[in-house]
């Protein structure tokens, strides 16, 4: 498996992973349009401005989708999904290790952080056994219920 440039197949099918608002807002963060078409998701996911990857098999079968970009000296990584069907199979593990160790040599930094919705204990726990610890976050968290992790 290895990380690529999303394509617009890709995007298809990861609009496919979500069946309504509250699973696309858990997952894409706040201003992020339901229901969407591929315009409007490739739009919201501000494909121009970050690092965004899908996370595919040698054959091109899409197993996760992730981004990251620069936040507080950090690598922070968002957006960060795996296959509904696939989930379990320790494939967030490897998405999140290509994207940290890309990410940090791509933003010349030595640690990553995300936001995960405090609900979310399957996510929580898997940001943990990664090295993840939840930390205080200097300003105010624009979700309710949110927590920031950081891995050093």
């Amino acid at each position: 498996m290895y990380l690529t440039q999303p394509s617009d197949e890709n995007l298809i099918e990861l609009m496919s992973w979500f069946s309504n608002e509250d699973e696309v807002s858990i997952w894409s963060g706040p201003n992020f349009r339901y229901p969407f078409n591929l315009n409007t998701f490739k739009n919201d996911l501000n494909l121009d401005a970050l690092n965004s990857f899908s996370l595919v098999t040698n054959e091109g079968d899409l197993l996760a989708f992730g981004q990251y970009y620069l936040r507080l000296g950090k690598c922070h990584l968002g957006r960060l999904v795996v296959n509904p069907n696939l989930r379990g199979k320790g494939i967030a593990s490897h998405l999140i290790n290509k994207l940290s160790t890309l990410g940090k040599s791509d933003l010349n930094t030595n640690s990553c952080s995300l936001f995960v919705l405090r609900h979310n204990k399957t996510a929580i726990h898997a940001y943990t056994k990664l090295g993840f610890l939840i930390a205080d976050y200097p300003e105010k968290i624009p979700l309710e219920n949110c927590l920031y992790m950081v891995q050093m």
